[in-house]
């Protein structure tokens, strides 16, 4: 029996996953009502809804993760259902169920299914019951002796919170004297990330695979699998690149993780959209590692490859309708391949990064789709999660939609905050990847990724259009012989100077416009420029006889160049520094603004090299600040508690002889 229609949606969610359920809520005549916090009331999401109701605050805890704000919400606007997303509330038990009972139609499973896959402890024991393989492990609880059980399980093993996911509160173990710590570290991160410190240990896979099988039913008692995903490219236990299928998996263990994912989800009754874990061993035994009971971060690849809209599938089942033909028919066609684009410093260690997006704009290729949370003018703040977009592409084989993804990333235009781009394009373009032969301990394996070397000669090239393009715009604005070309001297005289900072480095740029054209020198370098067309946004240059069209976007005193197949972003530097910039010697500086969760040491203290001092939260993960060399702690100016910012100096060390 189905319900009545939905009408009008509130999607409790933000960012790029909100304005994507929006998307498919408009194409079905649903009006969407957008709840948001003080630092996205000017987000994309929030504009596109049809009505927003303002969750005052900026936290998480105060904001989206307010059950009974959202509720309020839906009811002030005459919402008939919620729809959670991913993250946040969609895999709270207690929030679906207040859903139901103010009358509103939770857009997910039902409660109980959230609940028995809530604890992925108890999920496992549900699963081994249901028939499906399963990891040994056991819950660290306060009286656990956990060297022993650690030892009973065999190492390496992993530590992992029983409540949440994306990678918090896991750490991998491979001997007795990393246990308490690793428990300790992990039960912290899952406090912040989920309200929950309980954490279990688990035999660690060596080499796996991440591969997942998405499931959907409805509530006529009828389940399928559209078959999976390889997750395996992964930093810190976060997915980086996910693709279906995947390149591991033949006909036969298809259907195998097929039937299984089918009898996980039977167990639990699943309604709705959900995904079915495993891990992946290297000889093709599969184990369950967890449901996701919500929609997941990388639907796009497996809607690319089967032609579905699972948004649309999650509305029809929970307005009651049938699975429909096309879901039960579905087929694989092709192959497709999502980056999650993230505002991260990847050569820091996948540092979080915050700031102001000036420009975000992905060439429009064929067969690429674009799901992004963040547009021209968009703030990244502390608060929520990095992730700035998902970029995906399909094609008829792995390897075009591999080539096609790669293109449409490389020629993105990303200006004002650091992400993991060159990352990504590097990833799809390496051998290993594109032969399919991909595990969890990828990156590890592939340290060149995740630091590439600029080319030096195209980094001269860029600061050389910079500098141009300056001088087109001073000239421009010149107020006196607008005609002539900024520089020019009747008589040779001496060159105009502009130096630039790229990363750690400066670049001194010398330029003169001659009867000739133009004389260009990027340091030591001098630059055989036959020819140049300079505007403010364009420079056309000619260097040894190849010609290159360079975009080049101004903000304030950052310069941003594209072309040549790289993407450089310069600060001016000033004439002459601001007194007081430098911090003193021995000073341990925050990596990123964040909160301080834990001061390790005291004033006085000696240290040893890659010791910890301050642990800093940021983005909801840990991120340690540690001793650079062995010494004393001179000074702390952090305490547990302090938001701080970039560059804010923490504590100070000072060297032992």
């Amino acid at each position: 029996m189905s319900n009545p229609p939905i009408t009008k949606l509130l999607v409790a969610n933000r960012g790029e996953i909100a304005l994507r359920v929006m998307r498919t809520a408009r194409e079905m005549d649903v009006a969407t009502v957008a709840v948001f916090s003080d630092p996205d009331a000017d987000a994309p999401f929030v504009r596109a809804a049809d009505e927003a109701v303002r969750l005052p605050g900026a936290s998480p805890a105060d904001t989206y993760l307010r059950g009974d704000l959202v509720i309020a919400a839906a009811l002030a606007t005459g919402a008939q259902a919620v729809h959670p997303g991913y993250g946040f509330l969609s895999e709270n038990a207690g929030f679906a169920r207040d859903c139901a009972a103010a009358g509103l139609v939770f857009v997910g499973p039902t409660p109980d299914a959230i609940e028995a896959m809530g604890s992925k402890t108890a999920a496992k024991e549900l699963m081994a019951a249901a028939g499906v393989p399963v990891l040994p492990g056991v819950v660290a609880g306060e009286g656990t002796d956990l060297t022993a059980e650690a030892g009973r399980i065999g190492y390496p093993v992993l530590v992992k919170a029983a409540f949440g996911g994306g990678g918090r509160g896991m750490r991998i173990v491979r001997g007795p004297d990393e246990v308490q710590d690793a428990v300790d570290s992990a039960r912290r991160e899952a406090v912040s990330a989920f309200g929950d410190g309980t954490v279990f240990l688990e035999r660690y896979v060596e080499r796996p695979r991440h591969v997942e099988v998405q499931v959907v039913g409805d509530t006529h008692g009828t389940v399928v699998h559209l078959f999976e995903r390889e997750c395996s490219v992964q930093r810190r236990y976060q997915k980086v690149l996910e693709e279906a299928p995947s390149p591991a998996v033949d006909d036969a263990l298809r259907a195998r993780l097929g039937k299984a994912a089918v009898a996980a989800a039977e167990a639990i009754g699943y309604v709705g959209a959900g995904t079915v874990e495993f891990v992946l061993a290297p000889d093709g035994d599969f184990f369950f590692l967890e449901v996701n009971t919500r929609l997941q971060v990388e639907h796009p690849v497996t809607e690319l490859v089967t032609g579905l809209d699972l948004v649309r599938v999650q509305l029809q089942v929970a307005e009651g309708l049938p699975l429909p033909p096309e879901v039960l028919d579905a087929r694989v066609t092709g192959h497709a391949v999502e980056a999650r684009l993230n505002a991260e410093d990847v050569p820091a260690g996948y540092l979080p990064v915050t700031g102001t997006v000036h420009r975000f704009a992905v060439p429009a290729l064929p067969g690429v789709r674009v799901d992004s949370g963040v547009a021209d003018g968009s703030v990244v703040g502390v608060h929520y999660d990095s992730m700035l977009a998902k970029v995906i592409a399909h094609g008829a084989t792995r390897d075009d939609a591999c080539r096609r993804l790669a293109r449409a990333l490389a020629e993105a235009q990303v200006h004002g905050i650091t992400t993991n781009r060159d990352l990504l394009v590097g990833v799809l373009r390496e051998a290993e990847f594109r032969a399919g032969e991909i595990d969890t301990g990828y990156l590890e394996r592939h340290p060149e990724l995740t630091a590439p070397e600029p080319d030096p000669q195209v980094t001269a090239l860029h600061a050389a259009a910079a500098a141009l393009a300056d001088a087109a715009v001073r000239r421009a604005g010149a107020r006196v012989q607008a005609a002539v070309p900024s520089g020019w001297r009747n008589v040779p005289g001496v060159d105009q100077v502009a130096v630039l900072a790229v990363g750690e480095d400066q670049l001194e740029v010398r330029y003169r416009r001659t009867r000739d054209g133009w004389r260009v020198a990027v340091g030591d370098t001098r630059l055989a420029v036959d020819a140049v067309e300079a505007a403010a946004d364009r420079v056309v240059l000619t260097v040894d006889g190849v010609r290159r069209a360079l975009a080049v976007h101004r903000v304030g005193d950052e310069v941003f160049v594209d072309g040549a197949g790289a993407s450089t972003a310069f600060a001016e530097v000033p004439r002459f520094p601001v007194p007081g910039s430098a911090a003193g010697e021995g000073s341990l500086l925050a990596p990123m603004p964040g909160t301080v969760v834990r001061v390790a040491v005291a004033e006085g203290d000696a240290v040893t090299a890659g010791q910890a001092v301050v642990v800093l939260e940021a983005m909801k993960m840990e991120h340690v600040v540690a001793a650079p060399a062995d010494g004393t702690v001179a000074e702390l100016r952090a305490a547990v508690g302090d938001t701080v910012d970039t560059g804010a100096v923490l504590a100070v060390v000072e060297v032992g002889e």
